[in-house]
């Protein structure tokens, strides 16, 4: 049979599989566990297209362009309500509560970012010396060769502009051309216009009131609309999961990642770790950490899946709001700033542990100070780089740079990248939803009734 025959077999099997999903649907499964089927039927049927075909066969190539439209169409519907919902949540926030509250949350927020990058990035450091990660050791191809000349150019543009200067770029020029997603601070510059938005609407309640209630409430309705359309978008999530998921593995090399597979299994024991660090801040602030994995599964599987932070942005608010119980102001500055700042995965984990892996290489002396200067610098750099974009290639960048230390041995990972960018987003992920928690805790702003409620679904996705 000719590869046309057999794409149209493996569409005949997606297809069944993507009817059965709309079964569990049509009979009232839960969300979750849709989800979850997803994942591992995505995970099944990706593996065994390549042990059939082999990762690289044009029939797997066919296969996914037909499965782009799912998976492809998916993202992309969830990055199309990316700004409005932003922007939507932004504003509302702000009209709709003190602008003391606002601050308090903000700098809250923040400070739990940052502070749980920098513990992160100790995790990274240890976890990479523990097992003995030295760059020396990689060989490189002709395709980490050319990634490494890559990252030295990009450096070099990256250096052209100082952090002052990057983070005055947040301040957009065109907000029009911000809302459009064009530009790499797109997502924080929508959120500096929409506070800046909501503090002028606030600003002219004393002297315009009937104006100020007027902008308020058409603000209100927006995003009661936008939040409609995040809850439709948000019904397909099984089925981007399932097609995300079966392009991935279909078409990872793992002869590659195999020869890689010390960095790869470090970089989970460090994910994992820090994972395990969440539950304790939050149990620490006596919310349940069981009940928290139990709710937190569905965008964490979905960044997982999709290696997108922004795009998981909806169920990030979605989550906190309807299943944590956190207040709506406070869900959505946590979800928004934690897609670009404080970055647990890839600004905290992933650049400290190259950092010691490349100094063992080239013989640079890790002593106390060593050690203190990277924690330190990978923190601040989570917030400095917020206005750049490109996660952690931009992280990996500023600190190894900072610390003398050479960039372009980064290119040698180039074959596992999509590996470990998984977990490292699901852990960014977490780490914006235990900036929510624990600020909305500590300000009183978190429904407990509703988080200790024993509901494993988002009622409005569900049905």
């Amino acid at each position: 049979m000719n590869s046309t025959v057999y794409t149209l077999l493996n569409l005949i099997v997606l297809a069944a599989i993507i009817y059965g999903l709309y079964l569990m649907q049509k009979k009232h499964y839960s969300f979750t566990a849709r989800v979850l089927t997803a994942l591992g039927a995505g995970i099944i049927l990706g593996g065994a297209l390549q042990l059939i075909y082999g990762a690289g066969a044009p029939v797997i190539g066919s296969t996914n362009t037909w499965l782009g439209i799912l998976s492809n169409g998916y993202v992309r519907l969830l990055n199309m309500i990316v700004i409005p919902l932003v922007f939507v949540a932004i504003t509302t926030s702000i009209v709709n509560q003190e602008s003391s509250a606002l601050k308090k949350s903000a700098v809250s927020i923040i400070a739990v970012l940052l502070l749980t990058t920098a513990i992160s990035a100790g995790i990274g450091a240890a976890v990479s010396g523990a097992f003995g990660l030295d760059s020396s050791k990689l060989t490189a191809g002709q395709a980490e060769t050319d990634r490494a000349q890559a990252l030295d150019k990009t450096l070099a543009e990256f250096q052209s502009k100082s952090i002052p200067e990057q983070i005055t770029e947040i301040i957009p020029r065109n907000v029009f051309y911000a809302m459009t997603g064009q530009g790499s601070s797109a997502t924080l510059s929508v959120v500096f216009f929409a506070a800046f938005l909501g503090i002028a609407t606030v600003g002219i309640r004393k002297k315009k009131p009937e104006s100020a209630e007027a902008f308020k409430k058409f603000l209100n309705m927006l995003h009661d609309v936008v939040m409609r359309m995040v809850t439709i978008v948000l019904r397909f999530t099984p089925y981007g999961v399932f097609a995300l998921m079966v392009r991935f593995v279909a078409t990872s090399n793992f002869s590659e990642i195999t020869r890689l597979i010390q960095f790869s299994l470090a970089n989970y024991v460090a994910i994992l770790i820090m994972f395990a660090i969440h539950l304790v801040i939050l149990s620490f602030y006596k919310l349940n950490p069981v009940t928290y994995l139990k709710k937190a599964s569905i965008p964490l599987s979905f960044a997982f899946s999709s290696r997108s932070s922004a795009g998981t942005l909806p169920l990030n608010v979605e989550t906190q709001t309807e299943k944590f119980g956190v207040s709506n102001g406070i869900a959505n500055l946590s979800a928004s700033l934690g897609t670009s700042i404080g970055q647990n995965g890839c600004a905290g984990i992933y650049p400290a542990m190259l950092a010691v892996m490349i100094a063992t290489g080239t013989g640079v002396p890790m002593d106390v100070t060593f050690f203190v200067k990277l924690i330190v610098i990978t923190a601040i750099s989570s917030f400095g780089i917020a206005g750049v974009g490109g996660g952690a290639t931009f992280a990996a960048l500023t600190v190894l740079s900072s610390m003398g230390l050479p960039v372009g041995l980064v290119g040698l990972l180039i074959a596992i990248e999509p590996l470990i960018d998984m977990a490292r987003t699901a852990l960014n992920v977490s780490g914006s939803m235990v900036a929510g928690l624990v600020t909305s805790k500590r300000l009183g702003e978190i429904n407990l009734e509703t988080y200790n409620q024993d509901f494993s679904d988002l009622e409005e996705v569900s049905r």
